[in-house]
């Protein structure tokens, strides 16, 4: 293949009983592609319904998605809460802008719903055919939310200045009193990298955290409150944009916060597993999610090349949020 970046898609269905429905259901699909450095796997949805299926933007609707890609599980997000009523900017598309991905919806309509998601995958795929399997779970649309048609699209984009993997390992789940209690997150040992950060979904819209937030032992003595999060990681200063058609159609949306949702940045932290104190104001469950990050370096045939490289680098990006 070239050097730099080049874009091949790889799946596309038509299939109304892929599509999200008033029923909650499952898609599943495997692929055969080729090989290559795959920073990221796109998903592409144009789909109409008879109603409007949310309340606000696409990712509403995506209540669990995983990617295995040749036997390994190198993405695996499940959402606190999903349906089409929810309001505001939903869960997915903020966690996949949080870790370097770009999960962005056209505004323009309620009925039809169409726009991208790039998932941060970062693998050197080996010569031959490469197997994907994908298992999205659709939650349930808004009523009247009845699928007419649709179309959704499987992309590779492959970059060799690729530098990082990307994995969104299994999440830790947590039963909550109203206290502040020990939750010990679990980190696989047998994917390499570090923790570049832990996604904290809430059970509901709302973050439930009292004064002393959430306090990650090896990055300090004390307790931060959600907000004090939200400015470290870069939402307060309106670093969320969504689509929400039923507000206005001719731009994005901004927002501060998720409510219920809440990405913390670890720089890196390795070691093992990583213990909170979390100080909850409900009886809830909390899920979180850890993302790690492995240094790699890809690779392609010699062809035409490009002369300017985009450096892939989910840590990075993370830490820019951060910085900023």
């Amino acid at each position: 293949m070239s050097q730099g970046v080049q874009f091949q898609m790889i799946e596309q269905t038509s299939t109304t009983t892929d599509f999200p429905d008033i029923a909650a259901t499952t898609y599943t699909t495997g692929i055969n592609a080729p090989a290559g450095p795959v920073e990221f796997l796109i998903m592409r949805f144009d789909m109409t319904w008879a109603g409007n299926p949310v309340a606000s933007d696409f990712g509403s609707l995506i209540d669990s998605i995983r990617v295995i890609l040749n036997g390994e599980v190198v993405h695996d997000f499940r959402s606190g809460y999903s349906d089409g009523t929810t309001e505001g900017p939903s869960l997915y598309p903020y966690f996949l802008n949080s870790i370097g991905g770009r999960a962005y919806e056209l505004p323009d309509g309620t009925t039809t719903h169409e726009g991208y998601y790039a998932i941060p995958i970062g693998r050197q795929t080996p010569a031959g055919v490469n197997r994907w399997e994908i298992v999205i779970g659709w939650a349930a649309t808004a009523a009247g939310g009845v699928i007419v048609s649709g179309n959704l699209s499987w992309w590779l984009r492959t970059n060799t200045a690729m530098q990082q993997t990307t994995t969104v390992c299994p999440t830790t789940s947590f039963t909550h009193a109203i206290a502040i209690e020990q939750v010990v997150v679990r980190i696989p040992q047998n994917v390499a990298g570090t923790v570049a950060g832990i996604l904290v979904q809430n059970d509901t819209a709302a973050d439930e955290l009292g004064t002393q937030g959430i306090r990650i032992n090896a990055m300090g003595p004390y307790g931060m409150e959600a907000s004090m999060w939200r400015w470290l990681n870069g939402d307060m200063a309106n670093g969320i944009m969504f689509a929400d058609p039923t507000v206005v159609t001719l731009r994005q949306e901004y927002s501060f916060q998720v409510l219920g949702g809440l990405f913390i940045p670890t720089f890196g932290l390795t070691g093992g597993d990583v213990v909170l104190q979390v100080d909850s104001t409900a009886a809830t469950t909390r899920t979180y999610t850890p993302v790690l990050t492995h240094q790699i370096g890809a690779r392609a045939g010699s062809d035409t090349v490009q002369t300017e490289a985009v450096a892939g680098n989910t840590a990075r990006t993370i830490l820019q949020r951060a910085e900023n």
